[in-house]
């Protein structure tokens, strides 16, 4: 599941990071927090409902039926909130990246019924660990990554392309790798849209803060949860 980025496609040269610019900390502090509280608050929902769809022979029946539509609405609620942020209130958009969030949590349930616990267990400490350690990263460096922006979008669309190519070949070296390159990406992802959120780029953008918080979340939402399918991609054993 890649579901682009809402911030990457807005990313311009006039960005406060691209002209590194800098807030005053206590600013930069807000931005991020703002935004990481509604991604954990996300990811909760996210935990309860595939808990709850996985316990649920019924409901798990459901799920996996109308799975694609699911798949479907989500790329839809992404464009959504992305084309409409500007037009909506911070509210209806953080209503939306819930019912995005739910909406995951009906996908993570079926594939928790199709691999081990342990599998799934391991994807979520490793996609974790990489997420924490790129956080840190991108909030600390010094460097700018957002020049990096052009090349981690070819990146993406070649990584899309191949993982097309291979529903075909159904080859496990060249899905093994895809997984590699998958972490990789979303890795240096998400120290590039820590950065961007703490250098204030959305709220310049949207100028509003709540707008940037909940666009920064479901960024980072996207971010991790990328991370972890592909962690659950080279390491998931089947149950």
């Amino acid at each position: 599941m890649i579901n682009q980025s809402p911030g990457a496609p807005y990313s311009t040269q006039s960005a406060p990071s691209a002209l590194g610019v800098k807030p005053d900390a206590r600013l930069s502090g807000a931005f991020l927090s703002h935004a990481f509280a509604w991604m954990f608050v996300g990811l909760l929902l996210t935990a309860g409902v595939s808990a709850f769809v996985a316990g649920n022979a019924r409901l798990l029946e459901i799920a996996t039926h109308y799975m694609l539509f699911i798949i479907i609405a989500q790329f839809a609620i992404v464009v959504g909130i992305s084309a409409a942020i500007n037009k909506i209130s911070a509210t209806a958009a953080l209503g939306l990246f819930f019912v995005y969030a739910a909406s995951v949590g009906l996908f993570i349930g079926v594939l928790a019924s199709v691999y081990s616990t342990a599998s799934v267990a391991q994807a979520f400490l490793g996609a974790s660990a990489m997420f924490g350690g790129a956080a840190v990263y991108g909030a600390v460096t010094k460097r700018s990554l957002a020049s990096m922006g052009g090349l981690l979008t070819m990146a993406l669309f070649g990584l899309i392309a191949v993982m097309v190519i291979n529903l075909f070949l159904h080859s496990q070296p060249l899905d093994w790798l895809i997984g590699i390159a998958g972490i990789g990406i979303f890795t240096v992802l998400t120290a590039r849209d820590v950065q961007r959120i703490q250098a204030g780029d959305l709220a310049a953008r949207l100028g509003s803060m709540e707008k940037a918080a909940v666009v920064g979340a479901l960024t980072l939402y996207l971010d991790f949860l990328n991370l972890f399918l592909f962690f659950l991609r080279i390491m998931g054993g089947r149950s």
